[in-house]
């Protein structure tokens, strides 16, 4: 055939496009796996606890006034009784919160959700108590109020295992719920009903000890004048987030530590509380793969109506869905560079190995990308590094030998197993090097092309393609045309 070269150039650009069809249909199911990791979590939310942000202590109190006063003119006119009803609030003038935290892992199938357990220690202080004594607006006003509360608002209260509170040197019993409308998850402390006195401005300190459990997150709200919060966990790989960062982390294989210290200066956390402010949830494991430490740009944007938070997040950083996806990303041009090493040693080899057919090069490119399929499959089972060396040591061996018989010498075989080795090597420090991951990429690809334009630089294009017209079989002419 004349057309043999063009032939065998489309055959293979089609074979191409089948199997980036292929890539995209795995880049599908591992957004499938991802999701169904996702509902895992929210599945283990649902039966146990989510993400925790603790708002407190504060203190709350509810009072009422009440005066006479006359409406109404001449015969109509009458005394009534007029109330209103106002609320007391403080924060702290100090808060320093201790935290140790346990990793607690939770499986759903196969997908791990990242939990833990805390123990917490609050201590908050109040300069007087000033602030929880109500001030009348009319001169013949009379107040009434409720004892005043210390309260301590929770995200998800399911995951309270224990609690107890000592209020002015006396343990108190703890109730469930709070009295702010905004943080209704929570738990109180009623002080005495004689607290303050009218004599009373001495300082209150009141301490909380609670074992707390959740999934992903941890937050706290410095709802505090001054606080501080340091926390200790045995997870190694804590990603902070919220509005403030720690001014002070160690972190290690077998933990970290963390000291956050936020003045109201800084944060309008105290005042939010006491304006009524909402607490908004960012987003958590529920966000997309290897985005859990995620603040969105709309709660940073919603700071007047949202509680400012010092988060920290318990994430795995070789999540296998995300590196998974991104080895996916690179399928396509995997396939384009085997197959041009194909074509350059058939090209570089002409008479010394066999030519390759496009059934061939597809056999190839198919070996290449079911690679991506063992990889997803065994990184489930598997620590992502252990997976990886698997599917590309079957990969390299597979295509090796394969390799070898198509070319009909081992010596290529086993050179072209060697650079497809290379070539997996190279991705899997993409993988890990993600923030220098475009520039180790961009030189990889420039390498490789110098390679391809270096080893063909004598090679005459047009007379390899005039030998391969000129030695390409004829068209026998039927005898009687002939004759």
């Amino acid at each position: 055939m004349k057309y043999q070269l063009l032939g065998k150039g489309l055959a293979v650009g089609g074979f191409a496009v089948m199997l980036s069809l292929v890539l995209t249909r795995i880049s599908f199911l591992v957004d499938e796996r991802a999701a169904r990791q996702r509902d895992a979590v929210r599945s283990v939310q649902q039966s146990q606890a989510g993400a925790q942000t603790l708002v407190g202590p504060l203190l709350q109190r509810a009072c009422s006034e009440e005066w006479d006063s006359e409406v109404g003119e001449g015969k109509e006119r009458k005394r009534v009784v007029e109330r209103r009803d106002f609320t007391l609030q403080a924060a702290p003038a100090e808060l320093t919160v201790d935290s140790s935290l346990r990793s607690e892992l939770r499986y759903r199938g196969l997908f791990k959700v990242n939990g833990y357990a805390g123990h917490f220690k609050l201590d908050a202080s109040w300069a007087s108590a000033d602030a929880m004594k109500p001030r009348a607006e009319h001169v013949d006003g009379r107040l009434q109020c409720r004892p005043a509360v210390l309260w301590l608002g929770l995200s998800d209260v399911r995951g309270v295992r224990e609690a107890s509170a000592t209020v002015a040197g006396k343990t108190r019993a703890v109730k469930p719920g709070t009295p702010n409308g905004e943080l209704a998850q929570g738990f109180h402390v009623e002080l005495p009903e004689d607290w303050p006195a009218a004599s009373d401005s001495a300082a209150l300190a009141a301490h909380v000890e609670l074992e707390l459990v959740g999934i992903a997150r941890l937050a706290l709200v410095p709802v505090g004048e001054a606080t501080r919060w340091v926390t200790k966990s045995d997870w190694p790989h804590p990603s902070f987030g919220g509005r403030f960062l720690p001014t002070a982390r160690d972190i290690t294989d077998q933990g970290f530590d963390a000291t956050w210290q936020v003045s109201a200066l800084a944060s309008a956390a105290p005042r939010q509380v006491l304006s009524g402010a909402k607490l908004c949830e960012p987003a958590t494991a529920l966000a997309e793969p290897g985005d859990e430490t995620a603040y969105p740009a709309a709660v940073a944007a919603a700071a007047p109506e949202c509680l400012d938070t010092l988060a920290v997040s318990f994430i795995d950083p070789v999540n296998p869905y995300v590196l998974s996806d991104r080895a996916t990303k690179y399928g396509l041009l995997f396939v384009g560079l085997t197959f041009i090493a194909v074509a350059l040693v058939e090209v570089l080899g002409r008479g010394r190995v066999r030519r390759v057919h496009p059934i061939q090069y597809a056999l190839v490119g198919l070996a290449l990308t079911l690679f991506f399929l063992l990889l997803l499959s065994l990184s489930e089972h598997l620590a992502f590094g252990i997976a990886y060396g698997i599917a590309s040591a079957a990969c390299v061996s597979l295509l090796g030998v394969y390799t070898a018989h198509m070319l009909g010498r081992r010596r290529d075989g086993i050179t072209f197993g060697g650079a497809m080795a290379l070539l997996y090597g190279l991705m899997y420090v993409l993988l890990q090097r993600e923030q220098t991951a475009l520039v180790i990429g961009s030189v990889g690809l420039f390498a490789a092309v110098a390679a391809v334009m270096w080893l063909t630089r004598g090679v005459d294009w047009y007379r390899m393609f005039d030998e391969a017209l000129a030695t390409a079989p004829t068209q026998a002419v039927p005898r009687a045309a002939a004759e």
